[in-house]
C-alpha cells in the first residue's frame, strides 16, 4: 500500500478584494521531501503558504476554495497556533525576532525552560524563574544543527542580518512537533558561504524525515536542494516536475515563471558619468548595528551609477544609512560641494537626495496606507508637490487628481500588481512592496538616489524590470545612483564602478567590467593595492 503523502492540496483557490490570486492549485509533498516553490512576485506563493499556516488574513477575507490534507487528515487551520500544533513551522520573509532578546530567548519564546518551585502549587507557574542553562543548551543544539557559530547570548538587535535568519530557522527546528518546515526566501539575506551552510543543514533535516517547502528566487539553489519543483504563474501551477541533477537549468525555470525567455545578463551600456562631483564622502564612520562603518572615503560623479558591495555584516548597508541620517555617523559628506548634516534625514531630502531602504516594511512604507499615499506622501511633505493652493496660497489642500495620476503612472511603469492605487501597501506581496518603495523615491525626482538591496526577495522577471528602471532614470533624467547590494552580478550589470566594503572600510573600487574574480579577492579582505588589479581602485 503506497504511503500517504504528508501534504496534499486539491484545487486551492483564493480571491482578494475582487482579484483572483490562486486558481485550482494542486500538488503533493511526501515526508522527507524538499519541494521548491517558485514564481514571480504576486504569483500566489505567499497566499498559498498563508493558507497552510492559518494566517488570519485568509479567514478575515472570506477564506479559500478547495481542500487540503495533512498526514491524510483534512486540515483547515484558523490560526498559526493550529498549524504549529499540527507540526507545521514557517519562517517568514520578514523577521519576527524581539530585538532586545538574546538568541536563546528568541528561539525558545513561549517554550521557555523553567525552574520548578514549591510556590507553584499555591500560586501559578508565572512566578517561576527561567532555567537559563537549560535554555542555552537547547538553543545551542538548534543552532548547532544549522552548522553556524552564533552565541546563544547574542542580542538580536546586535546581530548581522544573516545571523537573524539563522535564529528564525533555529526557532522552528527546536519545536519537537515540526514535520513540515516552510521557508520563505531563507537565503535572500545570506552570503554565499552562509547559504551553502544552510542548504547543507536543510538536507540533513530532510534526511531526518522533515518535509520542506523552499521558496526562493535564487533558482540555482532551488535546483541544488530540491527533490521536486512547483512553478506558479498568475495563481496557477504551470509546471510540476521532479528535479534531477543537470536536467533543468535556471533559465528553464525562469522561462516557466514569466512565460517568456529571460536573459542571464544585460549588455554593457555607455556610462553617463561626467567629471563633476555629485557625492563626496570623506572619513565616514557609522554606528549601525551589525553594519559598522569605520573609515570610508569615495567620490561619485554626476550621472554615474555607483555600486557598493561586500559580504553581509561588513558595513556596506551602514554607508547609505549613515549618509541619510538614519544611523549615528560622522566624517564629512558633501552633495555638489555642499555639506549635509548627518543627523537630519530631512536635510538629506532637501539636498535633492532620495533613499530606498533595505528595510521596506520598517522604514520604507506606511503599511496601512494606500499605495498612492505611499508613493506621494514624502514628495508632498518635502517639496509641497501634489498640493493645490487656495486663497492665494494661504491654504494648501491635497490634489487628489495629481496623486492618482502619479500613482497610476508608477503602477504601470513598474508593473505593480495590485487592485488599484487605493489598495493598502500591507496587502501587497513583498516584491510589489519593494516596487512601491522605488516609486516613492522616483516621485521625489532626486538628483542623487541611494538604493539598498533593490531586488531583495524579487523574482527574476521583476528584477530585470527594476534594474532597467534604474538605468532609465539614470539615462533619461541624469540621476546619479548609488546601489548597495549583496548580489555582485546585479551590481556588475547596472553599475559603472563598484566599491567593495570589508571590515567597515573600502577594500577597493573597480570598474564593473572587471572580472568577477577581482571583486571576490576584495571580499576576502585583500585590498586592491595588494592585488594585480591595475588602477581601478581609485576613489
Amino acid at each position: 500500500m503506497p504511503e500517504v503523502s504528508l501534504l496534499q492540496l486539491e484545487n486551492i483557490g483564493k480571491e482578494y478584494f475582487g482579484t483572483r490570486v490562486l486558481k485550482n492549485v494542486s500538488f503533493t509533498l511526501n515526508k522527507g521531501e524538499v519541494l521548491g516553490l517558485v514564481g514571480e512576485n504576486g504569483a500566489g506563493k505567499s497566499t498559498l503558504m498563508n493558507i497552510l499556516f492559518g494566517m488570519p488574513v485568509i479567514v478575515n477575507t472570506g477564506g479559500y476554495e478547495g481542500a487540503w490534507f495533512f498526514d491524510g487528515k483534512k486540515a483547515d487551520f484558523k490560526s498559526p497556533f493550529d498549524a504549529l500544533d499540527a507540526g507545521i513551522g514557517m519562517v517568514h520573509q520578514e523577521f519576527s525576532l524581539i530585538p532586545g532578546f538574546t538568541a536563546a530567548e528568541n528561539i525558545l519564546l513561549n517554550r521557555e525552560e523553567l525552574n520548578s518551585s514549591v510556590l507553584e502549587q499555591f500560586f501559578s507557574s508565572r512566578i517561576s524563574t527561567l532555567n537559563r542553562p537549560a535554555m542555552n543548551a537547547r538553543a545551542g543544539r538548534a543552532i548547532q544543527t544549522l552548522g553556524v557559530d552564533i552565541s546563544v547570548d547574542t542580542i538580536a538587535s546586535e546581530m548581522p542580518v544573516g545571523y537573524k535568519q539563522f535564529i528564525e530557522i533555529a526557532r522552528e527546528i527546536d519545536r519537537t512537533k515540526t514535520r513540515l518546515l516552510v521557508l520563505d526566501e531563507p537565503t535572500a539575506v545570506l552570503t554565499e558561504t552562509e547559504s551553502c551552510i544552510l542548504l547543507d543543514a536543510l538536507r540533513k533535516l530532510a534526511e531526518s524525515g522533515i518535509a520542506i517547502i523552499f521558496i526562493s528566487h535564487r533558482l540555482q539553489e532551488v535546483l541544488e536542494l530540491c527533490d521536486k519543483l512547483v512553478v506558479l504563474r498568475d495563481g496557477s501551477v504551470v509546471k510540476e516536475t521532479p528535479v534531477e541533477a543537470g536536467t533543468i537549468q535556471p533559465r528553464d525555470v525562469a522561462a516557466w515563471m514569466v512565460g517568456r525567455s529571460v536573459e542571464d545578463s544585460v549588455a554593457v551600456r555607455p556610462s553617463r558619468a561626467t567629471q563633476e562631483e555629485a557625492l563626496k564622502v570623506e572619513n565616514l564612520w557609522v554606528d549601525m548595528s551589525g553594519e559598522t562603518v569605520r573609515d570610508v572615503s569615495f567620490t561619485v560623479h554626476k550621472g554615474e551609477i555607483f555600486g557598493i558591495g561586500g559580504l553581509a555584516g561588513q558595513g556596506k548597508l551602514g554607508i547609505p544609512n549613515g549618509i541619510m541620517g538614519l544611523s549615528p555617523a560622522g566624517g564629512k559628506v558633501s552633495v555638489f560641494n555642499k555639506p549635509i548634516k548627518f543627523d537630519s534625514p530631512r536635510h538629506a531630502l532637501d539636498s535633492k537626495m532620495a533613499f530606498v531602504s533595505e528595510d521596506r516594511r520598517g522604514v520604507g512604507l506606511l503599511l496601512n496606507e494606500r499605495i498612492d499615499w505611499n508613493i506621494t506622501f514624502t514628495a508632498m511633505q518635502v517639496q509641497n508637490r501634489f498640493l493645490k493652493s487656495i486663497l492665494k496660497g494661504f491654504i494648501l489642500i491635497r490634489d487628489d487628481a495629481a496623486i492618482a495620476e502619479e500613482a497610476n503612472y508608477y503602477i504601470k511603469a513598474l508593473e505593480i500588481r495590485c487592485t488599484g492605487p487605493g489598495q493598502r501597501a500591507v496587502e501587497l506581496s513583498g516584491g510589489n512592496q519593494q516596487k512601491v518603495c522605488l516609486a516613492k523615491a522616483f516621485a521625489l525626482k532626486p538628483e542623487i538616489l541611494l538604493v539598498c538591496e533593490p531586488t531583495r526577495g524579487i523574482d527574476v522577471g521583476a528584477k530585470e524590470l527594476v534594474l532597467n528602471t534604474l538605468r532609465h532614470h539614470n539615462e533619461e533624467y541624469g540621476t546619479t545612483i548609488i546601489v548597495t547590494s549583496s548580489e555582485l552580478e546585479e551590481l556588475r550589470t547596472v553599475c559603472d564602478r563598484i566599491a567593495i566594503v570589508d571590515n567597515g572600510t573600502i577594500a577597493g573600487i573597480l570598474p564593473a567590467s572587471n572580472p568577477a574574480e577581482d571583486f571576490g579577492i576584495l571580499m576576502m579582505g585583500v585590498g586592491a593595492k595588494d592585488t594585480s588589479l591595475g588602477g581601478g581602485a581609485r576613489a
